[in-house]
């Protein structure tokens, strides 16, 4: 038994390490080929980068073990409940809450907050702040929510992915005009943080679990293509945040 759980521990290692070791050629490779300079502290680079390799190995046991197996439960729970309104309700609940908890959310909604004071678009003390970076947080969160719960109406309906994410994207583009510039570049941004470490396996499990229950749906032709949504309603949300504060 001992002597199984070190060859798993050993294999599933071996697995992040070579998920890292592309990044790990290029930074050694412009380190002493271009720039031709020793590490500095090679020690403590050694240890990072096994700390990082256990880390990764540890969030995919993690997301393999947990969010995803969860993720599923609920959806097929749900459905099997035949209850729409419980049903929606979950899916707008679990996009809000990932990405209010997103730490890339949280990062780029105070930086943006800080650049928006020094371009002198907002106040500076700390309450307009905290308003601003509270209300983008906010925003970005309700978007994912609400892209969530349409992309469950969509495996439910059947509709076909490509008609929403183009008409998604013309609406971005017009947004686009018409927004205030200093706001369209944050608004762009907030698409990619928000499909991060935590929302992304919660809400692909919802949607491969919805689409197995579901009679007449495939998960690999419709369990897909929630996160698309997730990256596209920020956008929008964020621009018309800016049209609202600006």
């Amino acid at each position: 038994m001992i002597k199984a759980n070190i060859l798993l521990f050993y294999k599933k290692s071996k697995a992040a390490f070579l998920d890292l070791l592309p990044i790990i050629i290029v930074v050694v490779f412009f380190q002493s080929v271009v720039i031709q300079q020793p590490f500095p502290q090679i020690g403590e680079v050694i240890l990072g980068v096994l700390l990082v390799v256990l880390g990764l190995m540890l969030f995919i046991e993690g997301l393999e073990m947990g969010l995803f197996p969860i993720g599923e439960t609920l959806a097929y729970a749900l459905a099997k409940k035949g209850s729409l309104f419980w049903l929606l309700l979950f899916a707008f609940a679990l996009g809000f809450s990932t990405t209010i908890a997103e730490p890339a959310l949280l990062a780029i909604a105070k930086e943006a907050a800080k650049i928006s004071s020094e371009a002198g678009l907002i106040s500076s003390d700390p309450s307009t702040l905290n308003t601003y970076a509270l209300g983008l947080r906010i925003s970005v969160a309700v978007s994912v929510g609400f892209a969530i719960l349409i992309g469950v109406l969509r495996i439910l309906k059947g509709w076909p992915l490509y008609y929403l994410i183009i008409g998604g994207y013309v609406l971005v583009m017009v947004m686009t005009i018409v927004a205030p510039q200093e706001i369209i570049g944050l608004a762009y941004d907030a698409g990619g943080v928000t499909t991060s470490t935590i929302t992304v396996p919660l809400v692909t499990a919802l949607g491969v679990g919805l689409a197995n229950v579901i009679k007449g749906r495939s998960p690999l032709l419709d369990g897909f293509g929630l996160i698309a949504f997730a990256s596209l309603l920020p956008m929008i949300f964020v621009m018309g945040y800016g049209l609202f504060w600006f």
